[in-house]
């Protein structure tokens, strides 16, 4: 690949970066001044609708928010930690980038499904780790099993420990995700509430 072609895709993703970035500011705004209706429950995550995700602190929604490759995902895990412990949940590590159109296709399917982004959220603490050409974050991802293709989910506990590495293509169908395959990953692998 040529230094021009190189400089080309680095500019197609900023100016992506910069859209999405602009959309979720938009989508934010938007929802400015609205009361939050509770989460749906468990039960009720296999229903789509309408109503807003559980909130979560601004440190915490970060994690998720993009595939950043500034971000130090040693630093992001710890934040993640901390929450997981303070409130009962397990991590989830999601491993792509922006140049992923399957990336792209999950988090199109979690964004647009108010009953998976509430099972996830009161679940999981869900944290992005970007793998690109700008940032492949080896040192981070050699703790972990090899993934075989991107998006990749490694499930921890709450003090970040593996507890399981999900490749992702058996949760697809057709040209997206299979959204009752994606709930059942996300049901098994949450943890037990006593």
């Amino acid at each position: 690949m040529s230094l021009a072609d190189k400089d080309m895709r680095r500019t197609m993703r900023r100016m992506a970066m910069r859209s999405w970035s602009c959309a979720a500011l938009l989508a934010l705004c938007a929802g400015c001044g609205r009361q939050s209706a509770s989460p749906p429950t468990a039960a009720e995550a296999g229903q789509s609708s309408q109503q807003p995700a559980v909130v979560e602190s601004p440190a915490v929604a970060q994690l998720a928010a993009d595939f950043d490759p500034g971000r130090d995902p040693a630093s992001d895990l710890q934040v993640a930690i901390a929450a997981a412990q303070r409130e009962g949940k397990r991590i989830i590590l999601d491993v792509g980038g922006d140049w992923c159109g399957w990336c792209r296709r999950l988090d199109a399917l979690v964004d647009s499904d108010a009953g998976i982004r509430a099972f996830r959220d009161s679940h999981f603490v869900w944290m992005k780790v970007n793998y690109s050409e700008e940032n492949e974050n080896q040192r981070f991802l050699a703790k972990f099993p090899q993934a075989k293709g991107y998006p990749h989910l490694f499930v921890l506990d709450r003090d970040g420990k593996l507890l399981h590495s999900q490749f992702t293509g058996v949760l697809e169908q057709g040209k997206g995700y299979d959204r009752d395959k994606l709930i059942a990953f996300l049901k098994k692998w949450a943890p037990s509430r006593t």
